[in-house]
């Protein structure tokens, strides 16, 4: 009894004196801190140090009078930006086409892992992995010569194929309303092995013997997959989901700058805050409000993280992030 006390008076006491306990790690784990402190450094460089940057998005910013300097506009910058149809526009565009991201990698990684787990011959699941994860390597510069090839009007394979069989030509450059499905196929097809690749590793991870006894019992392949390995994979899914919808509001700008060619008759589904804000910048020069619209961007995101974190928590809060 005595004892106890005693643990639960000195436990008290450690957590009313954090920065102590703090000190003592420090110096007991001080190789550990040592091999961590690049990667801290390269977080606090290139994640905490640029949200300095934010106030620009509150101020009428003149480069010769630098960021201190520049006047303060309060929310003139996102009152302009949401005073145009663009914000508008980029921000379903932002959201839609991510969502079909999110939705189409999932699928298809847990897919593609399912079927190369099904594989027993090792040289042919090492070439099955290194083909699937090589267009995740390519530069989108490349990948955007790759869909030209196929797209062309002229040249393109696509058009040619069409013309083999007698129907007409498509000028898919000038058809904004099949880029979000152009966009999707592109996106799955570059990194949808980098997606397997982690489902893949989830799956390795669970233990056979289950397989083993639902085999005995009669259960075929697919039975086992939605009883046994969906089911153990719920907590990757929803974490690499949850995840991803954090940055449902940053899209790969070398996607939609570089594979439609940054074509302006495009720009209705296919313009996006990520190239809004480049080309707001490269144009206009207009450096408050293409800060506003990343920080909108960032803010959001955020939310969504937070209300996508408290809807599984309510459902399940065993599978919450936190």
């Amino acid at each position: 009894m005595v004892d106890s006390q005693l643990d639960t008076g000195k436990g008290l006491k450690a957590a009313s004196q954090p920065g102590r306990s703090f000190l003592r790690s420090l110096k007991s784990q001080k190789w550990l801190w040592l091999i961590a402190l690049p990667g801290l450094a390269i977080v606090f460089v290139f994640n905490y140090l640029p949200m300095f940057g934010v106030i620009l998005a509150f101020k009428n910013y003149k480069p010769a009078a630098g960021i201190f300097g520049s006047q303060w506009a309060g929310f003139e910058n996102f009152k302009y930006l949401f005073s145009t149809r663009d914000a508008w526009n980029i921000t379903y565009n932002t959201l839609f086409l991510n969502s079909l991201f999110i939705i189409t990698g999932t699928v298809g990684g847990i897919l593609i892992a399912l079927l190369v787990n099904e594989v027993r011959n090792k040289w042919l699941v090492k070439f099955y992995q290194s083909s699937m994860f090589l267009p995740y390597f390519i530069s989108w510069v490349i990948v955007s010569y790759f869909v030209y090839s196929l797209l062309s009007y002229d040249m393109g394979m696509v058009n040619n194929l069409l013309a083999s069989l007698g129907m007409e030509p498509v000028q898919w450059y000038n058809e904004p309303r099949l880029w979000p499905a152009i966009l999707t196929i592109v996106n799955l097809w570059k990194g949808v092995g980098y997606g397997s690749v982690i489902y893949l590793a989830g799956i390795m991870g669970i233990d056979a013997e289950l397989y083993e006894a639902a085999t005995i019992d009669g259960a075929n392949k697919l039975q086992q997959a939605s009883g046994i390995t969906l089911p153990l994979l719920s907590p990757l899914i929803i974490t690499l989901t949850l995840m991803a919808i954090g940055r449902i509001f940053f899209a790969d700008f070398g996607l939609f700058y570089n594979v439609t060619l940054d074509n302006g008759g495009l720009y209705s589904t296919t313009n996006v805050i990520d190239t809004y804000v480049f080309r707001a910048l490269k144009f206009s020069g207009d450096i408050g409000m293409a800060s506003a619209a990343g920080f909108y961007q960032a803010f959001v995101g955020f939310l969504l993280v937070l209300a996508s974190n408290l809807f599984v928590k309510k459902i399940n809060p065993e599978r919450a992030l936190f």
